[in-house]
């Protein structure tokens, strides 16, 4: 089968390391399933490993890619839950497994067009959503649905400052965030992902680091060191910061005298729950909201998706689409 692989890892030019070439197709052993991929998805997490951060090189090769939706070994439609984790070792949440692995940290990933994958993992893929939209879900807007409503708890009226809108995760929070019926600013250092976050719901959307027409009750964080300063000026007293990323650095200033004199809270979240998954998809149903895809790429031309990510071209998720699903 075809399946793009990271062979190598280079901080300073990453995409040297991925190769698309044929490798044996996956046996799943007992307790797993075969998954055909239809539509698979590019995250930050692809890259950081080609970088070297997080991925041990003595887990290499390793197949690349956390998203797949597909058909299973029976011919029915799913979408892959990417957090392979015992529910029981994390209190009944698998992200708090101290063992747990994203797809294509461990095992293979999803990049290719067959996947081995626990049965467990495996959701029904509702027919109001296509393969490409189901793709884009598993990580990015499982992360922004526990970010907001496992974490933070939003409620209608609130007021959610997202931080760097045009990655696949901060595109979901607004969209989602909007449906609950939160206020919601955006920012972005791009006039067009500015006017774009205002096309998915955003009430107000301002270039980063500007002041906010009021402080907020919670701060969706991706970014990191660039917006860290902002992100706590723009919260209230007993705000939340919710984290899930730091594309721009992990180190930034504490500013511990402002958390604990405003009581601030630094809420940190890791994926999510299967059960969170199958909630969002509900969600999803209900109000209507759908993913936003800037483009979709066979996976031979899978390095171009990633120079765009490089080079922060994207307003959304790509989509790339193994052999398999031309078939």
């Amino acid at each position: 089968m075809l399946a793009a692989q990271a062979i190598s890892q280079s901080a300073d030019d990453p995409l040297s390391g991925l190769v698309v070439r044929d490798i044996p197709a996956p046996s799943p052993k007992p307790g797993w399933t075969l998954v055909r991929v239809m539509a698979t998805s590019l995250n930050m997490h692809d890259l950081w490993t080609l970088r070297g951060v997080g991925h041990p090189p003595e887990r290499l090769p390793i197949v690349l890619g956390c998203d797949a939706a597909g058909y299973d070994a029976d011919g029915n439609e799913v979408i892959v839950h990417p957090v392979i984790a015992d529910p029981d070792a994390g209190g009944g949440d698998e992200t708090l497994d101290p063992n747990r692995a994203l797809m294509s940290e461990q095992f293979d990933g999803t990049f290719a067009e067959f996947l081995a994958v626990p049965t467990r993992n495996l959701v029904p893929k509702p027919a109001w959503l296509s393969f490409d939209e189901a793709a884009c879900l598993p990580v990015a807007w499982t992360t922004a649905y526990r970010m907001l409503f496992t974490k933070a708890g939003i409620r209608p009226g609130d007021r959610v400052l997202v931080q760097g809108a045009g990655g696949g995760v901060a595109s979901a929070a607004i969209k989602l965030a909007a449906a609950a019926g939160a206020v919601v600013y955006a920012t972005s250092r791009s006039v067009e992902k500015r006017a774009e976050a205002l096309t998915w719901g955003a009430d107000i959307a301002l270039p980063t680091g500007n002041r906010l027409p009021e402080k907020v009750d919670v701060v969706i964080e991706t970014v990191g060191a660039a917006t860290w300063e902002h992100s706590l000026k723009s919260l209230r007293p007993g705000g939340a910061i919710v984290v899930a990323g730091a594309t721009s650095g992990a180190h930034p200033p504490a500013d511990l005298t402002r958390i604990f004199y405003l009581q601030q809270r630094i809420l940190g979240s890791t994926g999510c729950t299967r059960s969170e998954l199958v909630a969002m998809l509900r969600m999803m149903e209900t109000t209507g909201v759908r993913p936003v895809i800037d483009r979709s790429l066979p996976l031979s031309d899978i390095h171009k998706g990633f120079q765009l990510m490089i080079d922060g071209a994207l307003t959304g998720k790509v989509v790339v689409h193994p052999p398999a699903a031309m078939r």
